[in-house]
């Protein structure tokens, strides 16, 4: 993964409302820890820090200059605005070039696997450890033709030369099950209503036993 080049500014004004101008103005706060230094706290360009976000990934890497110094850094949280989706502000940590660094990176499954079953991913995400430069963007597993019965677990992952799995060996990535077929999902469904039915029927008779048991106390009650 090679490092995305961007422009930066020191940042000198902290607080809500410095922040609300800084977005106002199409621009993202950030900060850069790291390496027992003071963090770095520092402005970015929005729409250059959206679009390196979005090539890079979750584990994004840049080359950030802040008044012609150099910081290498890996993305390590993004905040995000929940309704307009802009984003809030971004964390980096500062990394060295050779560096290891553990991050989690995404799994995805290509291929098609046989008829009638269904290829269910438990674990979407494992931990690796990766040269800072070198982090792969997402690891594969190919299910063409898997039957039914196939798993895949995290030793059985082709890592790229130079990642090393930290994730658990014998945790389960993808289960290739059998396809429940659409008479056996309407069954269910029917059992289910069916059972639903009963439990509401149930409720009745006790709300009714209740009511009576309540009456015949009134009524007992009036007589004394």
């Amino acid at each position: 993964m090679a490092a995305e080049k961007i422009a930066a500014e020191t940042r000198t004004e902290f607080g809500k409302g410095a922040a609300r101008r800084i977005r106002r103005d199409d621009k993202v706060p950030a900060v850069i820890y790291g390496h027992g230094n003071e963090p770095t706290h520092i402005i970015l360009p929005g729409h250059e820090i959206m679009l390196a976000l979005k090539n890079g990934g979750a584990n994004a890497l840049l080359d950030i200059d802040v008044d012609g110094s150099s910081h290498l850094a890996l993305t390590k949280q993004v905040q995000v605005d929940p309704i307009k989706r802009f984003i809030e502000h971004v964390d980096f940590v500062a990394v060295r070039r050779g560096e290891k660094v553990t991050v989690d990176i995404p799994v995805h499954v290509v291929g098609e696997a046989a008829a009638e079953t269904l290829v269910v991913l438990e674990n979407s995400v494992v931990s690796v450890e990766a040269e800072a430069t070198h982090i792969p963007e997402f690891v594969e597993v190919d299910v063409e033709g898997a039957e039914v019965g196939t798993q895949v677990h995290a030793s059985d992952l082709k890592l790229p030369k130079g990642s090393e799995l930290l994730t658990d060996g014998d945790i389960l990535v993808v289960n290739v099950t059998q396809q429940q077929s659409q008479e056996s999902l309407d069954a269910e469904l029917v059992e289910a209503e069916a059972e639903a039915g009963i439990e509401h029927e149930e409720s009745g008779d006790e709300a009714a036993e209740g009511g009576a048991e309540a009456g015949a106390a009134e009524a007992g009650d009036s007589q004394e």
